[in-house]
């Protein structure tokens, strides 16, 4: 049995998350920016299909990757150095949340990004605590990703491609820019090949919670990213 989140009440400690499936940790609660923000400090994150009951997760081992450590393949290098897109940052939040939602998965009939889940982040992106990076190509949205940033942690969510290497282009701008702004690691959740192709290692939830308590803790000021922050051209 998994605890019941009644009210305000905190979440339980991350050692009673179960070991199979990895990491459920409890059931229940709100989706309000106070428990999300409050969850994600704590490394835990909500995870659930519709209809049921709100489900949080702090899985170990933990799936991350240093913004450094982001790898490009050559196809997607020559893709970057071309040039034949644009990237901006916190210029269409809904519509990325959405586009993640409506996009199919492997293995996955619906989605877990809920009309609930949409409008609890489209909430914390207007508090400047969730950010969406678009890649636009003739002025159309083909492809972003969206998550969470916290002092100078920042956790991944989900993203989506409608063209080619869309999302992996996001994706290298997004990690060239947390770089540059002092980010020290992206939270990957749980483990896929798409991300470890990407650059992403497991860790124990032990070190990643270390990191991660550094991390938050670094003094820092909620607020929209600048739309073309992360769109410099490549060498």
């Amino acid at each position: 049995m998994i605890p019941w989140l009644e009210g305000k009440a905190p979440f339980p400690p991350l050692e009673r998350a179960l070991h199979e499936p990895n990491g459920l940790l409890c059931a229940g609660g709100d989706l309000s920016p106070q428990r999300l923000l409050n969850a994600y400090q704590h490394g835990i994150f909500p995870w659930y299909a519709s209809g049921e009951p709100i489900l949080w997760w702090s899985p170990d081992p933990r799936m991350v990757l240093d913004p450094g450590d982001f790898r490009i393949s050559r196809s997607l290098r020559r893709r970057l150095r071309a040039g034949r897109y644009e990237v901006k940052l916190d210029s269409d939040f809904p519509a990325v949340i959405r586009a993640c939602a409506e996009a199919p998965r492997d293995g996955q009939d619906g989605t877990w990004i809920s009309r609930e889940m949409q409008h609890a982040y489209w909430q914390l992106a207007q508090l400047g605590f969730a950010h969406s990076v678009e890649t636009w190509i003739d002025g159309q949205l083909v492809g972003g990703l969206y998550g969470m940033a916290i002092g100078r942690m920042f956790y991944g969510e989900s993203m989506f491609a409608l063209a080619t290497d869309a999302s992996k282009i996001a994706a290298a701008h997004l990690a060239r820019f947390l770089e540059g702004e002092g980010y020290g690691l992206i939270d990957c959740q749980m483990k896929t090949a798409h991300l470890a192709s990407l650059g992403a290692r497991e860790i124990p939830r032990a070190d990643f919670m270390a990191r991660l308590r550094a991390l938050v803790a670094v003094p820092w000021q909620p607020g929209r990213w600048p739309a073309d922050g992360a769109n410099q051209p490549w060498n």
